[in-house]
């Protein structure tokens, strides 16, 4: 976890738990669930550490480009029915805010900033779902979750 300057308790806790979020939805990973699970089990999570999710930004399949379908929500919505697959490859990047979920763009056209001025924190990895489970490809030494997930066959 990297974390600017000092944080205080509420950024520290912030933090912990938007990773935590992470973590608890790729653990979840493996061919046949829907996708909107993982976004339902990140908004349950964080909403119950009294957290919100940031509607506006999510995760996104990677392939030929960078940004692709599908759209990874981090929030219980609508996914138009995936189902995740083996070699489906994508990023879970869920964004809390210590405060109400809203944002604001700034008039720079890239500052963007919580409506509410609370903090917010955000992690992200990509990873590729497996016959059994998945594969973070993008794995830190810093990490406390293993690169390969599996789940019983």
């Amino acid at each position: 976890m990297f974390i600017v300057g000092k944080p205080t308790i509420l950024g520290e806790r912030l933090c912990r738990v938007t990773q935590e979020s992470l973590y608890l939805a790729l653990r979840m990973v493996k061919p046949g669930i829907r996708l909107r699970t993982l976004g339902a089990a990140i908004q349950k999570y964080a909403e119950g550490e009294g957290f919100s999710v940031v509607r506006e930004y999510c995760g996104h399949g990677i392939g030929r480009g960078f940004h692709e379908e599908p759209q990874v929500l981090h929030y219980d919505a609508d996914d138009g029915g995936v189902v995740l697959q083996p070699g489906m490859t994508f990023t879970v990047e869920p964004m809390l805010n210590a405060g109400d979920y809203r944002i604001r763009t700034m008039k720079d056209g890239w500052t963007v900033k919580t409506k509410d001025r609370s903090l917010s924190a955000q992690y992200e990895h990509t990873i590729v779902v497996t016959e059994n489970g998945c594969e973070i490809l993008t794995l830190r030494k810093d990490d406390t979750i293993p690169a390969i997930i599996t789940h019983g066959e």
